[in-house]
């Protein structure tokens, strides 16, 4: 059923409760204290028809209609005539996935009726109209007071959102530091989050403003009180925008900083690379170098190897000990070239 609750309260008292919307209109138009009564009709989730046949006993606006079955609003305020059309987006911080779940709710002020429309399951506004419920005097302020209970709710809600937007922050300060090669990703995710809720909450100032603006042109005690409650949550609002600038700036200066740290991570690395082949360059010379003055030998021991009948010297006394000599002084002759080089 997408009928949650409807009532009519009377001097800030509920004073019915019909069981159907039918019901709810026969009863509000036969109300004999006109002017000190209103309805609260609460759906959840309701279907199109549901929504014009609502519309219809209260002569809705079919603009701020179309956007209620449309949903996916972004925050605002509209004004139609003597009906108010207000857009809130209430928030959730789901901390296993780090994603801030925003919902969306619809009221419609007028004179003598409320209507909430939630498009999700939170948050449960029972417990906005027990509270209201239970300070008889706010509520007779009228509508306007259910207007401001939903939205303390909502800004209440917040700080969650917020405590849990700074687990995550801090964890990634030691993820940048500790060298989490996937921290950039989480970055990037969680401005994403922090900006979609930033989305959700900077609207509200107009709000506060257009219902001052409302409320001043009653004069009663418990409209001047109704305003006092409202600047306090203008204040928390506030307060809350405040931490998500401070959020996203955070964020923008720890993604320059991990890039930073990337930078000179990867400027370390092919510094290392540099050595790394320096040093295989100056064992390769050496390699070289010994190899060159093995040859020298080898190639002149192979040479007289061949045991050619016409080679020259091949049957001199001082062949064999002249051979060795020209093996020794080519090696030590190469050495002395390599050593000053400094291959060796």
């Amino acid at each position: 059923m997408s009928l949650v609750d409807n009532a009519i309260y009377i001097d800030g008292k509920r004073a019915a409760a019909p069981d159907s919307l039918g019901r709810t209109f026969e009863e509000l138009r036969q109300c004999p204290d006109q002017g000190r009564s209103f309805c609260w009709i609460g759906l959840l989730r309701p279907t199109p028809e549901e929504i014009e046949a609502v519309a219809q006993e209260f002569s809705l606006h079919g603009l701020a209609v179309e956007d209620t079955i449309t949903a996916h609003q972004r925050p605002k305020v509209e004004r139609y005539g003597d009906v108010l059309f207000v857009v809130l987006r209430p928030a959730r911080y789901v901390d296993s996935v780090e994603v801030v779940e925003i919902g969306e709710i619809h009221l419609f002020l007028g004179p003598d009726f409320v209507i909430t429309i939630r498009h999700a399951e939170e948050p449960d506004l029972a417990q906005v109209r027990q509270r209201l419920e239970r300070e008889p005097t706010l509520l007779e302020t009228g509508p306007y007071a259910v207007l401001y209970a939903v939205l303390d709710r909502i800004v209440d809600d917040y700080a969650p959102v917020l405590d849990g937007l700074q687990d995550d922050v801090d964890e990634i300060e030691v993820q940048v530091f500790g060298g989490d090669p996937h921290v950039s990703k989480r970055i990037y995710q969680l401005s994403r989050e922090v900006i979609e809720f930033q989305r959700a909450v900077e609207p509200l100032s107009d709000m506060f403003d257009e219902m001052q603006e409302r409320l001043k042109e009653k004069a009663g005690a418990a409209d001047l009180e109704l305003r006092r409650l409202l600047r306090d949550v203008a204040d928390h609002a506030t307060r809350v925008l405040d931490r998500i600038e401070a959020f996203r700036q955070l964020l923008a200066n720890i993604l320059q900083v991990n890039a930073a740290l990337v930078g000179q991570r990867q400027n370390e690395e092919m510094a290392r690379m540099t050595q790394a082949g320096y040093e295989q360059n100056e064992q390769m010379k050496r390699v070289s170098s010994w190899a060159a003055i093995l040859f020298a030998p080898t190639l002149v021991a192979s040479i007289y190897g061949m045991n050619f009948d016409d080679m020259p010297e091949l049957h001199w006394t001082l062949g064999y000990p002249f051979a060795l000599t020209l093996m020794v002084l080519l090696g030590v002759a190469l050495y002395l070239i390599f050593k000053r080089r400094g291959w060796l």
